[in-house]
């Protein structure tokens, strides 16, 4: 079910804009369940908008591809993370900014989001079509977060590498700590909310300073 202030926001919309989001709602919502019902690869797109009572030419005004239609909610995700760092102000050390950033990303989705992108991630676990795409979202997101900074900081990433390498160290917390927070999730160990995303996401970050520094003798006894 959609949060309340999800559906405040909608409502202040122009008619026309809510009209187009409903539509990429009913989209998304038709195509993840065509997806776990039927599979990937068996779900045509005509199957997708005949179900949805489109047009394939509406489709493609919303989504370029099944893939990305399929991905819906991790791209949800990466556009608010993106619009949180576009709004932060760089006063001090970059890692934990991108890590509030990424918090206040995820806070910011309505509540029915968790649900949708568990779903997203055991479609993507299944296919190797929705992993390669998947794949390209992240480095474009990369690239993104780097020229973001770039924008910022007034420094160029190809003289300081150390722009580029603080996007892909907060992007490798991001997808550990994820990972982290789905497999708890499967085994039934924690609760597949928000909060216990950012938490495991934020122990992500908050344990690159010692991976840095990680050696034979700061590892606890295996087993």
């Amino acid at each position: 079910m959609t949060a309340e202030p999800f559906r405040n926001e909608e409502s202040a919309l122009p008619l026309r804009e809510r009209k187009k989001l409903r539509t990429r709602r009913v989209l998304t919502d038709t195509a993840l369940r065509m997806f776990l019902e039927r599979g990937f690869n068996q779900t045509t797109l005509d199957d997708l908008v005949a179900a949805a009572e489109v047009s394939v030419r509406t489709f493609f005004r919303y989504y370029s591809s099944k893939e990305e239609v399929a991905l819906a909610a991790e791209g949800e995700l990466w556009e608010a993370y993106a619009a949180e760092v576009e709004r932060m102000s760089v006063t001090g050390p970059v890692l934990p900014l991108l890590r509030d950033c990424y918090a206040d990303a995820v806070r910011g989705l309505p509540d029915d989001w968790t649900e949708r992108y568990l779903a997203t991630r055991k479609l993507v676990a299944h296919n190797p079509a929705l992993g390669a795409h998947h794949a390209g979202a992240v480095q474009g997101l990369q690239v993104r977060l780097t020229e973001l900074l770039e924008d910022k900081t007034g420094v160029d990433s190809r003289t300081d590498v150390r722009l580029r390498l603080v996007g892909e160290m907060a992007l490798s917390a991001v997808r550990y700590g994820s990972m982290n927070w789905v497999r708890a999730y499967r085994h039934s160990e924690r609760t597949g909310d928000a909060g216990t995303l950012v938490a495991e996401v934020t122990a992500a970050f908050d344990a690159l300073p010692r991976a840095l520094t990680l050696s034979p003798d700061t590892l606890p006894p295996f087993g």
